[in-house]
C-alpha cells in the first residue's frame, strides 16, 4: 500500500515559523516520524513539499493510479486552493486534510477550509501528532475498503451478498 503525504506552502519552516502555533519539530522530523509509523504499519509513503499548488497537484497526478491514500496539509492553500480542492476530488482514493494547529481555535479566516469538502476527514490540532494520527486512520480505512466488494454493474447500491455460515 502507498500513501502520500503533501505538505503546502511554508512547511519547510516547521521548526522556526511561529514555534508558539507549530512548535520546534522541523519538517525532516516530521517526515521521518512519518516513515518511522509507516514501516511498523507495513505501507509505503511518498512524500513531498512545495511552495507550489501546481507541484502539490502534478504529485498526485502522477501517483492516480500507484497510490492508496494521501495525507494533505495545504497550509495556505486551506483557504483558496480551489484547483488543489479539484484534484484531491478528482482522487480515487481517500484523503485526508491535516493541520498541526486546530485551524478552528485561530483568526476566523483560518477556519474556512475549502479543501474540506473534498476530503475523507481532518486531523488537526495535535501538532506533529497530527499526521500520526491521521496516517493510522487512513491505513485503517484502506484496508477496511478492501474488504468491500465493488459496486455490482456499476451501481452503488447494488452490491452482492455473501452469507457464510449455515443459517438460512
Amino acid at each position: 500500500m502507498k500513501i502520500l503525504v503533501l505538505h503546502g506552502p511554508n512547511l519547510n519552516l516547521f521548526g522556526r515559523r511561529e514555534p508558539r502555533i507549530y512548535g520546534t519539530t522541523t519538517l525532516a522530523e516530521i517526515n521521518t516520524r512519518i516513515g518511522q509509523l509507516a514501516h511498523e504499519l507495513g505501507v509505503e509513503v511518498a512524500t513531498l513539499q512545495s511552495n507550489h499548488e501546481g507541484a502539490l497537484i502534478d504529485f498526485l497526478h502522477q501517483h492516480i493510479d500507484d497510490a492508496q491514500g494521501a495525507l494533505v496539509n495545504p497550509a495556505g492553500l486551506t483557504q483558496h486552493g480551489v484547483p488543489l480542492h479539484d484534484a484531491i476530488k478528482a482522487m480515487p482514493f481517500p484523503v485526508i486534510q491535516v493541520h498541526l494547529s486546530n485551524i478552528a481555535a485561530r483568526e476566523a479566516w483560518r477556519s474556512h477550509s475549502i479543501i474540506s469538502p473534498a476530503v475523507k476527514g481532518t486531523v488537526q490540532g495535535l501538532g506533529p501528532q497530527s499526521y500520526l494520527a491521521a496516517l493510522r486512520a487512513l491505513v485503517e480505512i484502506v484496508r477496511a475498503a478492501a474488504l468491500i466488494l465493488p459496486p455490482f454493474h456499476g451501481h452503488p447500491y447494488k452490491r452482492l451478498t455473501i452469507a457464510i455460515g449455515g443459517g438460512r
